[in-house]
């Protein structure tokens, strides 16, 4: 099936280039930095048709790229220094810094040998919920559901539906329908418990899929001590804030530091927002965020970093590094910043 929102910005991107104007522009809209957002990087994805495949790079893709932005002047810095550069509007040079996000262990076992063969360093966020099991990769789970059979039984509060499954085409329409159910229309402190019962009205066990697909806390703190390696906060639970009450909003970005310094040795000074667009965080969450303490905080909105930044700290856009434009020449039109404005509707600062 043809995703054709995808179809179009690849037609941007390669307008873009092809004509030119990237390159061209670059020197008055490319800002003074990025911050590169991954998720997965692995080589053998256990669902390589995957409707999650998008979330995955190859190491080799993560080493062209690396290689080619050093080639065209950028230094790979940590998380704590890029946020000083922004402070000085980027004086010292065009910069990057890697962040990724849920903690997935092929960070450790195939995307870190490539950061260390340049030196560059990486933000990791995590979600103790994830990693105790406590909160569910429900995309993952998701999909698993829907590949066990040929249709899917889904109970609302309006009664019980049949969802067809029975072609490759019929389980992406199932999968979305799932995805809109589980996060509009399913209380999100009521998630968990929906998609458990989801599995056992369709025969699905819960444990018998994708098991090591993140790092455990004795992982997890042997890349704490590696000096290439920042952890960051994700949250208590990964789940989507906007959908929180103020008090629940708030334990969730504040309690994840005080588990990961039990946990790891440390106080996490940076935060992802779980999903990061705009119905998971708007003014109040990047608010939560400044009161707790932290000295950053990541969206998932599409832009490069400028010097305004250095007054919304907690609100930074990424350049989302993923399977769907996995071309260096893509991501290289995506730092130019020709892009930034394009995906949010003339903005050139992307905040929330």
């Amino acid at each position: 099936m043809i995703d054709g929102g995808e179809a179009i910005r690849k037609l941007a991107l390669n307008l873009a280039r092809y004509t030119g104007l990237a390159p061209l522009a670059k020197p008055f809209v490319g800002g003074i930095g990025a911050i590169l957002m991954l998720h997965r990087v692995t080589a053998t994805p256990e669902k390589p048709n995957s409707v999650n495949r998008h979330l995955n790079i190859a190491p080799a893709f993560l080493d062209r790229l690396i290689a080619d932005m050093k080639g065209r002047g950028y230094t790979f810095v940590s998380l704590d220094e890029a946020i000083e550069r922004i402070k000085l509007s980027g004086k010292g040079g065009q910069f990057a810094t890697i962040t990724a996000d849920d903690a997935y262990r092929d960070n450790m076992t195939e995307a870190l040998p490539v950061l260390e063969k340049h030196g560059a360093p990486i933000t990791i966020y995590v979600a103790p919920g994830l990693i105790d099991g406590a909160a569910d990769l429900w995309w993952d789970v998701v999909e698993d559901i829907v590949d066990t059979g040929s249709h899917v039984t889904l109970k609302t509060a309006s009664g019980s539906a049949v969802i067809d499954c029975s072609t490759p085409g019929r389980k992406i329409q199932a999968i979305a329908r799932l995805n809109a159910w589980l996060t509009l229309e399913v209380p999100e402190d009521e998630q968990g418990a929906a998609l458990r019962e989801l599995a056992r009205m369709n025969g699905y066990k819960f444990g018998s899929g994708r098991t090591s697909t993140l790092m455990n806390w004795d992982e997890l703190r042997t890349m704490a001590a590696h000096p290439l390696v920042t952890i960051g906060g994700h949250t208590v639970n990964h789940r989507n804030l906007k959908r929180l009450s103020e008090s629940d909003a708030r334990r969730e970005i504040g309690d994840v530091r005080r588990i990961l310094k039990d946990k790891l040795g440390g106080e996490p000074r940076h935060l992802a927002y779980p999903y990061g667009y705009a119905s998971a965080v708007g003014c109040r969450e990047v608010g939560f965020a400044r009161d707790a303490g932290y000295i950053s905080a990541v969206t998932t909105r599409h832009g490069v970093l400028r010097a305004e930044h250095a007054g919304f700290l907690h609100a930074l856009p990424r350049i989302s590094v993923n399977g769907r434009y996995q071309r260096v020449a893509h991501i290289r039109t995506m730092l130019s910043g020709v892009t930034t404005p394009l995906a949010n509707a003339g903005k050139m600062v992307v905040t929330i």
